[in-house]
């Protein structure tokens, strides 16, 4: 059986095929543009991500079924009749709604969310930006009057328009702050809270429930991006995490059948890792704003000149020479979820160079990272393994300072598609059959541990970081 997977990601669109038999394939992989036309605002053109969708899919050939994978909180309006998107993709970056959710707040709103749908009050999640949407966009108000709006998450605008089918799944679902984490269905409070028309929701399904055809090949499964990779890397069990680097850094560590022990203060965020028509399973998320994006940074601002500036540092760690960098670009995640703080380096010297920044760049994500799987020790044992995958677990210098900063176990294959790979397996599993991981996948161990003595040193820069963008 020929599966093609579907990566729907914030930077671009890739599609790999696996077969049952083990083996897999690299179709390729369609970059889209990033719009940002206001300070706080990051947009997509929805039809420029559907038809790379369709462009791919083409090129996959003769496929027996078809697994979906979706940016996760990214959120648009469209004509229920016409298809015809009536926004902009509102992506999970995006900041615009912080003024309304501090009113939210002062109305003692973080409560209600944190009880019915277990997140806290941020933009980084859909419901304040479809209400936005809904207020502010002039053609979405006016086909809410006419009763053809509709409002959800990229992956149900993609099923509406290639299968017909309006509808999302339970993870994607639980990332909205619409969506009750205990019933797993929209929660008519948040949704008035929100200022979001239950009515123009989709269906939320089970990730295996099928979600239609595309031109006659089934979409078999579909699952927000993240998951898909905490299912790609073989967590099945409470305490089992990974985590991927892509634009952000997305920890997660499966938690079990019960809903995660809410805590606003840790940062840890609790989601639906997947409904296999059995009832949930949960994650607790420690997902920090920017990885890779800090990387792509660096490089257009000249610090460093091609990715082979991240590769090789000839002096000791930049911590220790006292050089510290607080990669926050669009704020601090867990355990922080501040985006008041702001980038911050500290303790740069005359005779240091581009070399020295890149060295304390890589230094400071493994940092947050320790910090996030520290708070979600606290909820969860975790394993002294940690599977990781993504640009930066390419990278041997962040693969030895995270386990040395961490004191966990750091695990990588030469597998890194794992986004696909755990929908694709999902896919695999609905249709009643088994798709073997790829052997070429071979493991390597980092393991380090002594590098834990300089986090307290970090966590003071982080400090300092703080509070200092008032623009809400």
């Amino acid at each position: 059986m020929r599966i093609a997977a579907i990566d729907q990601g914030t930077t671009s669109t890739r599609v790999l095929v696996f077969d049952t038999d083990g083996t897999f394939q690299f179709i390729g992989s369609e970059n889209h543009r990033t719009t940002y036309p206001a300070p706080g605002w990051v947009e997509h053109d929805a039809n420029e991500l559907l038809n790379n969708i369709g462009t791919l899919v083409d090129k996959a050939g003769l496929i027996d079924a078809i697994g979906l994978a979706n940016q996760g909180e990214s959120c648009l309006a469209w004509d229920a009749e016409t298809g015809e998107p009536l926004s902009p993709v509102v992506v999970w970056q995006d900041c615009r709604t912080l003024g309304l959710l501090d009113d939210l707040a002062r109305d003692g709103a973080a409560d209600i969310v944190a009880a019915r749908a277990a997140l806290p009050l941020d933009p980084y999640f859909s419901a304040a930006k479809l209400g936005w949407i809904l207020r502010e966009m002039p053609r979405a108000g006016e086909a809410f009057a006419a009763g053809r709006l509709r409002l959800g998450t990229t992956d149900a605008f993609f099923l509406d328009r290639l299968t017909g089918h309006f509808a999302t799944d339970r993870a994607t679902a639980s990332r909205t702050s619409l969506m009750n984490i205990e019933t797993g269905e929209w929660d008519p409070e948040l949704c008035r809270l929100f200022g979001v028309p239950i009515e123009c929701l989709p269906q939320i399904r089970a990730n295996t429930a099928g979600f239609g055809h595309m031109a006659r090949v089934p979409v078999a499964a579909a699952i927000v991006d993240q998951q898909a990779s905490l299912f790609g890397h073989g967590c099945r069990e409470p305490g089992e995490a990974k985590i991927t680097f892509g634009t952000g850094a997305f920890a997660l560590a499966v938690t079990g059948n019960t809903v995660p022990r809410r805590s606003l203060s840790s940062g840890l965020v609790p989601t639906v890792a997947w409904d296999l028509g059995e009832g949930m399973t949960y994650a607790i998320d420690g997902g920090l704003q920017d990885a890779g994006s800090a990387i792509e940074w660096a490089l257009r601002a000249g610090i460093a000149s091609s990715l082979d500036d991240f590769t090789f540092f000839p002096h000791q760690t930049a911590v220790e020479r006292g050089l510290i960098f607080v990669p926050a670009l669009s704020g601090l995640g867990c355990p922080f979820w501040d985006r008041t703080a702001s980038p911050l380096i500290i303790g740069l010297r005359p005779d240091m160079q581009r070399s020295d920044l890149c060295q304390a760049l890589l230094e400071g994500i493994a940092f947050l990272t320790s910090g996030a799987l520290e708070a979600m020790g606290e909820h969860v044992e975790l394993g002294k393994a940690l599977s990781i995958d993504g640009g930066l677990a390419k990278n041997a210098y962040f693969r030895w300072f995270l386990a040395d900063c961490s004191g966990y176990q750091v695990v990588t294959t030469d597998i890194f598609e794992r986004t696909a790979y755990g929908v694709a397996s999902l896919t695999a599993q609905a249709l009643g059959e088994r798709l073997e991981l790829p052997s070429s996948a071979n493991n390597r161990h980092t393991t380090a541990g002594g590098g834990r003595q300089w986090m307290p040193r970090f966590m003071d820069a982080v400090g300092r970081s703080r509070n200092w963008s008032i623009e809400r």
